[in-house]
């Protein structure tokens, strides 16, 4: 596949579990501007089988490279961004993994068994983004178990491997000149914004300013019944110029510590 192939491939599962981001998309459109995509980010665990490695593979063979890693202490995850070699319009690919051992043995316990399920001839594959979920059906008793310890495993439990996000590029919209003006673009058309941390993450003196919808619920069938759970969301990146002139093409750790917190159930109901 082409690297075109390989996105357009993503957006449409993406949208499947995340219909709010095709209307943000057609609202941006129908303003007339057309919607470049920024990054796309992935998560999954630091087991040798399944890591940032693994998950980068189809990436890598069309040539990205990595570019910067990212330490999340307190959600004890560790992230990598890779970009193209050649083609700098080409979206980033952000994939960030939790630190199992750093949890209880029950959660390590868990994962394992999840991995365990996983074909073989998928772990050995580059498709492993594309899959989903790859274990049995969830238990939710077993999802509230890993939701107390990191909200992250949870939804791992229940998504499995897939576009955590899709970002639009801000600075590429035409008809929008900042990210507080999508802001309220998207909240005078009904969308709830994630304020974990202030509606805006980031600062122009940064470099990077980013903003949230909050995830999506959507109907996931567990062992017991079947309850909406947070799926995906839409993010908006602005990015401003270095002294070079160059826009930055990093990420700030502690904006995405917050924007994580997107697909997070308690902020639903709060």
């Amino acid at each position: 596949m082409t690297v075109n192939q390989v996105f357009e491939k993503l957006w449409k599962e993406y949208t499947e579990r995340t219909p709010s981001a095709e209307k943000i998309k057609n609202l941006f459109e129908r303003e007339g501007n057309e919607v470049y995509n920024d990054h796309v980010a992935f998560r999954t665990f630091n087991d040798p089988r399944v890591n940032i490695d693994v998950l980068a593979k189809p990436f890598v063979e069309l040539g990205y490279e990595e570019c910067g890693e990212y330490h999340f202490q307190k959600k004890k995850l560790y992230a990598k961004h890779f970009e193209h070699a050649t083609d700098k319009k080409a979206p980033r690919v952000f994939i960030s993994q939790l630190l199992v051992e750093e949890f209880s043995t029950s959660l390590q316990a868990s994962v394992k068994r999840m991995i365990d399920e996983i074909p073989e001839d998928i772990l050995n594959s580059s498709s492993l983004v594309f899959e989903g979920r790859l274990w049995e059906e969830p238990n939710f008793e077993e999802y509230n178990q890993l939701l107390e310890e990191t909200e992250y495993a949870a939804w791992l439990y229940v998504n499995g491997f897939c576009s955590n996000h899709f970002t639009v590029d801000v600075n590429r919209l035409e008809t929008f000149s900042s990210l507080q003006e999508v802001n309220e673009f998207l909240k005078m058309n009904g969308f709830i914004m994630n304020v974990s941390g202030g509606e805006i993450k980031g600062t122009p003196e940064q470099l990077l300013e980013q903003s949230s919808v909050l995830a999506d619920k959507i109907p996931v069938n567990f062992k017991e019944f079947t309850r909406d759970i947070t799926s995906c969301y839409y993010e908006f990146a602005y990015r401003h110029p270095m002294s070079n002139g160059e826009l930055y093409s990093g990420f700030i750790a502690g904006s995405a510590d917050k924007i994580f917190e997107s697909t997070d159930m308690r902020l639903q109901e709060a």
